[in-house]
């Protein structure tokens, strides 16, 4: 093939190029990334298809206040740590945008009792 087509397909495949992700971790070979879904308060990771999606519910209770409502990750991936990364994904959020939190969810709950800092606790709410 001519020099100048590799080229051009290196530079395409530069722009293709996601923006980068907010967290990721790889488990068992499998990388895994959690995706911030602000217009559906959600943070989102996929292990496997669409289908198999890990999601964190929150919504806005107050211009700086927010409600970490649920986590839900399927069957198949549970026990490979991805609740504890959409965890972590929520509490940085809070973080960045300097908001406190009410905590519905459980796992997040345990999640801050397990990972005790005092950044991600002086921004809850009880």
């Amino acid at each position: 093939a001519p020099p100048g087509v590799f080229s051009r397909l290196a530079v395409g495949t530069l722009r293709l190029k996601p923006p980068p992700p907010a967290f990721s971790a790889s488990t068992s070979g499998c990388s895994l990334t959690v995706k911030h879904d602000r217009p559906n308060r959600r943070f989102t990771v996929s292990p496997g298809s669409e289908a198999d999606c890990a999601v964190l519910l929150y919504r806005f209770t107050g211009e700086k206040e927010v409600d970490l409502i649920s986590t839900y990750v399927p069957e198949t991936f549970r026990g490979r740590g991805v609740a504890a990364l959409l965890s972590r994904a929520a509490m940085e959020f809070l973080l960045e945008e300097n908001l406190k939190a009410h905590i519905s969810c459980w796992y997040i709950k345990k999640y801050i009792r397990d990972n005790p800092q005092q950044r991600y606790e002086q921004r809850v709410i009880d």
